[in-house]
């Protein structure tokens, strides 16, 4: 881990792009070898991208956490989009069966439950900071300027806001609230100069989304 921190800290693109697209390998194998690997290659790729977030965190400043009361209601405005449009648009195919461990496992089985803690714990404190950075802080920096370091978080260009909040929406089945999604933790961004608010918004969204689907057994939204 200490050789790939060093190779990682000569390149700030690649600190801020290998990890989100290893993680994203990654996800596409899931399922690709029995439907049980679907399970495993997550645990696989949520420790992973907590490595490799442990990896770059000294070469990507803006990886901060910051907690606000603004973020916070972010992500709930955020959880309630996500939840209250599903049945109002198409969304975008899915493939292979739902995300659902217990009916893999067994229900309510030590197993289905272990993957369901991973799941939630990925979504809350290994996605938040992998997609912010690739998209809000590489992508979005990037629209507005190749060196993209010379671009402060905080700076608001009505191209990159655009093109990044449909990027990121459309990398999601749910498509239409991953578009408000990017929009608002994108204004988050730009309105308090820094993305640490976007991760506590993001972290918070799928914290809550976690304990919907839980509770509604919602599987479809995993």
């Amino acid at each position: 881990m200490i050789s790939l921190r060093n190779k990682l800290s000569g390149s700030p693109t690649l600190v801020r792009v290998a990890p989100f697209f290893i993680f994203i390998a990654l996800t596409f194998f899931q399922g690709r070898f029995g439907e049980a690997s679907r399970y495993w290659i997550y645990l696989i790729k949520t420790l992973l991208g907590a490595a490799m977030i442990w990896a770059v965190w000294p070469y990507v400043p803006e990886m901060r956490w910051k907690i606000s009361g603004e973020a916070i209601v972010a992500g709930i405005i955020v959880f309630a989009l996500w939840v209250g449009l599903d049945n109002f648009y198409p969304h975008l195919g899915k493939t292979g069966a739902l995300w659902n461990p217990h009916q893999q496992f067994g229900n309510n089985s030590p197993l289905a439950w272990i993957f369901v803690f991973c799941r939630v714990a990925g979504s809350t404190f290994v996605v938040p900071p992998l997609e912010e950075v690739f998209y809000r802080s590489f992508v979005y920096r990037s629209i507005v300027r190749s060196d993209f370091q010379t671009v402060p978080l905080g700076q608001f260009r009505w191209g990159a806001f655009l093109i990044t909040s449909a990027i990121f929406g459309l990398a999601h089945h749910e498509w239409l609230a991953g578009i408000l999604c990017g929009i608002i933790y994108q204004g988050l961004v730009c309105w308090k100069k820094r993305l640490g608010d976007a991760m506590t918004a993001h972290a918070t969204t799928n914290f809550l989304l976690a304990l919907w689907i839980i509770w509604k057994g919602a599987w479809n939204f995993w």
